[in-house]
């Protein structure tokens, strides 16, 4: 994830409700994915990510992640290049955010819970 990306906001080419079956874009086996569940009473209407905690991005999750619900999230593949441990928060409809927590976005079925 380059500095200008991330701020383009290039980082998800599909992300899909679990339940309904929706997908913007077929991901490839070699893309990196994810899960994001949102555990809170509160939609999510961002998901930002950065390498060092002061240069946020993020990733497009369409009109938010209602209570409940679960997405799969595909990093866009100019990001490749980039470390596998980024720094994830989330801005939710009430204007909160998450503590910034570090994952490994590397790791086999990495499963975020806001």
């Amino acid at each position: 994830m380059t500095l200008n990306r991330a701020r383009l906001g290039l980082f998800a080419i599909a992300f899909a409700v679990a339940g309904n079956g929706m997908v913007s874009t077929a991901a490839h086996a070699n893309e990196f994915s994810f899960t994001a569940t949102n555990s809170t009473s509160t939609a999510i209407t961002e998901i930002l990510v950065s390498e060092n905690k002061s240069d946020w991005g993020y990733f497009d999750i369409g009109s938010g992640i209602k209570p409940g619900s679960t997405v799969d999230l595909v990093w866009d593949q100019s990001t490749n290049g980039e470390s596998c441990a980024q720094w994830v928060k989330a801005t939710f409809a009430d204007g909160s955010e998450s503590e910034p927590a570090q994952f490994d976005f590397c790791e086999s079925g990495l499963e975020l819970d806001f």
